[in-house]
């Protein structure tokens, strides 16, 4: 029990740091509440999943080509610059409760998980985190254990993805609207700092 304690916990340490889907999670759940900012967590999640599954299969080896690496780099800018540019345009306008109900719960999930599933850094982050767990557990462990650890992984990551869609939410209530319009901005701003180091990634590999 102690053993898929600590995965979870890796799971949870694995999401916590502040990235591209944190800093748009909590805009979200700060402009439209708690179940978008979950949605958009969750299509991150999925994202993650589909990797861990990659790293499982081999995959990953094609994923290291300077090709794919320069398209992945390329992709995590656009993402990245479309979503930060479309956070600031929409600051001033933090969503009321008839506009909640209008805003596309498919976007939210889609948000999330093309911004992760774009994000090279994540392939990076589960071929050296999901790989050394893999080769670790598969020759101290069978393929059950195998399959209960990568589930303990996946739990902390869902645990983290509710902590944040409720924090964010929370604070729509607590702050006034001048706040959340500067805080709309900071993410916004953070999500196109990120996509100016993914374009410098990408002119690396291709110059």
């Amino acid at each position: 029990m102690s053993v898929f304690l600590s995965y979870v916990f890796l799971g949870l340490s694995l999401a916590a740091p502040i990235g591209p889907v944190n800093a748009a999670q909590m805009d979200k759940g700060i402009k439209s509440g708690f179940f978008h900012a979950w949605l958009l967590g969750l299509g991150a999640l999925t994202a993650d999943v589909v990797y861990m599954l990659a790293v499982y299969m081999g995959v990953v080896r094609f994923l290291e080509t300077p090709f794919m690496q320069t398209f992945l780099w390329l992709f995590g800018f656009f993402v990245l610059m479309y979503t930060g540019v479309e956070t600031i345009m929409g600051a001033g306008k933090v969503v009321m409760q008839q506009q909640r109900q209008t805003e596309s719960r498919w976007k939210s999930f889609l948000s999330g998980f093309m911004m992760s599933i774009s994000n090279p850094l994540t392939i990076l982050f589960w071929l050296g985190i999901y790989g050394s767990v893999l080769a670790r557990t598969a020759s101290t462990y069978g393929t059950s254990e195998l399959v209960v650890y990568s589930s303990a992984i996946i739990l902390g990551l869902v645990l983290w993805d509710i902590v944040m869609a409720g924090i964010s939410s929370s604070f729509r209530k607590l702050l006034t609207s001048r706040l959340l319009t500067f805080i709309s901005i900071l993410s916004g701003l953070s999500l196109i700092g990120f996509a100016v180091y993914f374009g410098i990634q990408a002119a690396k590999v291709l110059f």
